[in-house]
């Protein structure tokens, strides 16, 4: 009896090592990251060990079936099965998931994934360079190479309008009262919510900077608070030293009221996002001498440009991002600035594409528009008195900070609902 109990205590122990085994061999085979080489060895090698245990045990159990033996209680039976039905449920899921010849899921991870500055393991401990790199290349976005067109941009002033061409023109000029610097218009779609704020004025609008630039960020509240904003969103990007993300050191160009703050090389797609002294929004590859020579009074740095000169650009797939929150800025033919921030990160709402961003902003007739910071840094801010219009005083606890608040719902990437100090932002004074 007690060889009997030994067998099946094996068993058992074997069938719940073998799921797990499995499981990061099959990792191994696809991925040197999370399971190094030497690991991968290792887990075959215990997998092949554990396996012939669990036959042999089997095999000794069925061949000693005769023997009187103490049975295990229902109970610990019906613990034990559902234990193992869910391990290997969950195990086979996320196989299925990760490597199966259906790439929805593999290319929402890895577009993602790669796009963040510190949750790239969720791409490369599942996936090979190779694999990552095909992905890559199967959902990118190219921009339009041109320069902007800022002749086209020509301020009329007229808001109050008879006929709307369609349902987003109706949504810009329905107004309250004419005499408002901007209207938010809520954004549903099927995978995300969001607002799109409209500012009429852009000669109001400016950028806005840490205080302790080069050092660590501040929240957009705290900007907006120091600058005695009407609104504001969060604007370039920042070097991520070390993968703490304090937000402090800028990427690229930034230049506020005419001053040079940084002048970085941006060797990649995007690049200054600012307005000139005519209050046009300018979009080019250029450093911060040129951006000057060109009238740039206030610009950020970030990618990638979503239309220009009333283009779109070109997409294959999601667009290369993935599914995220998301911030975005462009300017109508008429001078009316668009700025959009929509959420993400959670079940019922993952969050835009780059393709969902260009999408809106040209419904809403951008003539030129690029993607901002988004991730973690996506927000949307309100003093708290024009805040309680779109959120709840119980999400004003969380969500406001020196009279400010941001009205959007933001997820970082463990799942928390909280922002982050960023270098920039974006303000309506």
């Amino acid at each position: 009896m007690k060889n009997v109990k030994k067998f099946r205590l094996i068993a058992m122990i074997a069938s719940i090592l073998l799921p797990i085994l499995f499981v990061f061999g099959f990792i191994g085979f696809h991925s040197n990251e999370l399971v190094i080489r030497p690991i991968h060895y290792i887990i075959s090698v215990v997998f092949f060990i554990t396996f012939s245990l669990f036959l042999t045990c089997i095999f000794l159990l069925f061949k000693n079936r005769k023997e009187k033996k103490e049975k295990l209680s229902k109970v610990k039976k019906i613990v034990f099965v559902v234990f193992l039905s869910l391990e290997i449920l969950g195990s086979s899921t996320f196989l299925i998931l990760l490597y199966s010849p259906i790439r929805v899921f593999r290319e929402w991870l890895i577009s993602s994934a790669m796009a963040t500055m510190s949750h790239k393991y969720l791409a490369t401990w599942f996936y090979s360079e190779e694999e990552i790199n095909k992905v890559l290349e199967a959902n990118q976005l190219i921009e339009q190479n041109e320069d902007t067109d800022l002749d086209s941009i020509q301020f009329n002033g007229n808001f109050n309008k008879d006929h709307y061409e369609n349902e987003y023109e109706r949504d810009i000029f329905t107004l309250e009262n004419v005499n408002d610097p901007y209207k938010i218009i809520p954004i549903t779609e099927k995978n995300f919510k969001g607002y799109l704020a409209v500012i009429y004025d852009p000669a109001r609008i400016s950028v806005a900077v840490t205080k302790h630039l080069n050092a660590t960020g501040q929240y957009v509240t705290e900007m907006a608070a120091d600058n005695h904003a009407l609104f504001a969103i969060n604007g370039g990007g920042f070097l991520d030293q070390n993968k703490k993300g304090t937000g402090g050191i800028p990427d690229g160009v930034l230049i506020r009221n005419g001053k040079v703050l940084s002048d970085k090389p941006y060797n990649t797609s995007g690049g200054v996002i600012g307005f000139t002294k005519d209050n046009k929004l300018i979009l080019g590859k250029m450093n911060a001498k040129q951006a000057l020579s060109k009238g740039v009074r206030d610009a950020v740095s970030f990618r990638p440009f979503l239309i220009v000169n009333g283009k779109k650009s070109f997409t294959k797939g999601n667009g290369g991002w993935g599914y995220a929150p998301r911030t975005a800025i462009g300017q109508r033919k008429d001078g009316i600035v668009l700025m959009l921030v929509v959420d993400g990160r959670t079940v019922q709402n993952p969050g835009a594409t780059l393709v969902d961003l260009m999408n809106i902003l040209y419904n809403y007739g951008a003539y030129n528009a690029t993607n901002l910071d988004g991730g973690t840094s996506s927000v949307m801010v309100l003093p708290k008195e024009e805040a309680k219009k779109y959120i709840t005083e119980k999400e004003m606890k969380t969500r406001c900070k020196k009279d400010y608040c941001y009205i959007n719902d933001i997820v970082n990437g463990s799942g928390a609902h909280v922002t982050r100090p960023v270098v920039s932002s974006f303000i309506l004074k």
